[in-house]
C-alpha cells in the first residue's frame, strides 16, 4: 500500500520550500502522491507538476481557501483544481486583495509600535509569494523580536489582538460553490482546529455537504485518534469521502514532516483512489 499527502504548502504561500523542493521531499519520503494546496494561490502548481513528472510523483493541483463561519476562520480545500479557469483566477485575486488589505493594516499597527520590516525580510526568495501571518512571524524571529514563530503568533499575531485586525472573508458556501464550478473536489480542512465543539462542527459539515461538498479531511497532523474516529463517523453519515494530509509547511512548522505529520500520520493511496472515483462518477472534472 502506497502513502500520500493531500495537504502540503510551498513558498508560493506560507511554506518555506519552493514547489519543486516540496516534490523532492515527497520523493525522499517514499510518497506516491501529494496535493499542493497553497493559500489563495495556484502559482506553485506548474513548477510542482513539472517536478512531479520528472520524479515520478503524482502531483495533484490543489488550493486552500479561507472563509468565515460564526466568527471563525474556516479553510476549504480544493483538490484537482483547474488553474486555467478564469472564474477561479478572478476569485483568488479578490481573496488576495482582501488578504493584502489586512496585511497592510497589520504592518501599519506594528510599525506604529516600532516594529517594521523590509520587503526582503517578508518575501524572502519569492517576490510573488502570498504574504500571510506566517511570513510576518518568521520575520520577527529573524529580527530577534521573538524566539519562535509560535511566540510571534501568541504575542503579536493572534486573531482579535491589537495587531491583527479581522480580514474580510467569503462565506464557506461561496467558496464551495466556486470550487464546484471549477470542477474541483471540495473538502473541509482540519475541522477540529476551529474549536467549534462536536455539535457545531457536525452542523458545519452537514451544511457544506448540502451545498455539494464531497470531502472531509479526516486525517490531519493536529488530530488525536479519537478526533479522527469522530470525523470518520461524520464522513460516513454525510456520504463524504475522507481525505488527509500533514499540512506540511517546512521549517516554519518543523515538527510536521511531509507524509508523516507529527509522527503518527499515514494516509493511504486508497483514499485518493476513492476521491478519483467520486470525481469520475460525479463529473467534477
Amino acid at each position: 500500500m502506497g502513502l500520500i499527502d493531500l495537504h502540503v504548502h510551498s513558498d508560493a504561500s506560507d511554506g518555506s520550500f519552493p514547489p519543486a523542493q516540496v516534490v523532492a521531499l515527497a520523493k525522499e519520503a517514499g510518497l506516491k502522491a501529494i496535493a499542493l494546496t497553497d493559500h489563495d494561490t495556484t502559482a506553485g502548481i506548474p513548477e510542482a507538476l513539472k517536478a512531479g513528472e520528472e520524479s515520478g510523483i503524482e502531483v495533484i493541483p490543489g488550493i486552500e481557501v479561507s472563509s468565515h463561519y460564526e466568527g471563525h476562520e474556516i479553510h476549504i480545500l480544493g483538490l484537482f483544481v483547474d488553474p486555467s479557469d478564469q472564474g477561479l483566477a478572478d476569485f483568488l485575486q479578490e481573496m488576495r486583495s482582501r488578504r493584502g488589505c489586512r496585511n497592510e493594516e497589520m504592518l501599519h499597527r506594528l510599525a506604529a509600535d516600532g516594529i517594521s520590516f523590509t520587503a526582503c525580510e517578508l518575501y524572502g526568495n519569492n517576490p510573488d509569494t502570498v504574504i500571510t501571518r506566517a511570513h510576518i512571524a518568521r520575520a520577527m524571529v529573524q529580527k530577534g523580536i521573538c524566539s519562535s514563530v509560535e511566540q510571534a503568533f501568541k504575542k503579536y499575531l493572534n486573531y482579535g489582538g491589537p495587531y491583527c485586525p479581522p480580514k474580510e472573508y467569503m462565506e464557506p458556501e461561496a467558496v464551495v460553490n466556486i470550487l464546484l464550478k471549477n470542477g474541483a473536489f471540495a473538502a473541509l480542512a482540519h475541522p477540529f482546529l476551529y474549536k467549534l465543539g462536536d455539535k457545531k462542527t457536525e452542523a458545519l459539515i452537514a451544511r457544506l455537504a448540502d451545498m455539494g461538498m464531497k470531502g472531509l479531511e479526516v486525517y490531519h497532523s493536529s488530530n488525536h485518534r479519537s478526533e479522527s474516529r469522530k470525523l470518520q463517523e461524520m464522513a460516513y453519515r454525510y456520504s463524504l469521502f475522507p481525505t488527509g494530509g500533514s499540512d506540511f509547511h517546512g521549517t516554519c512548522k518543523p515538527d510536521i514532516a511531509i507524509g508523516k505529520g507529527r509522527g503518527g500520520l499515514r494516509v493511504s493511496e486508497l483514499l485518493l483512489n476513492d476521491i478519483k472515483h467520486c470525481i469520475s462518477c460525479n463529473g467534477l472534472v
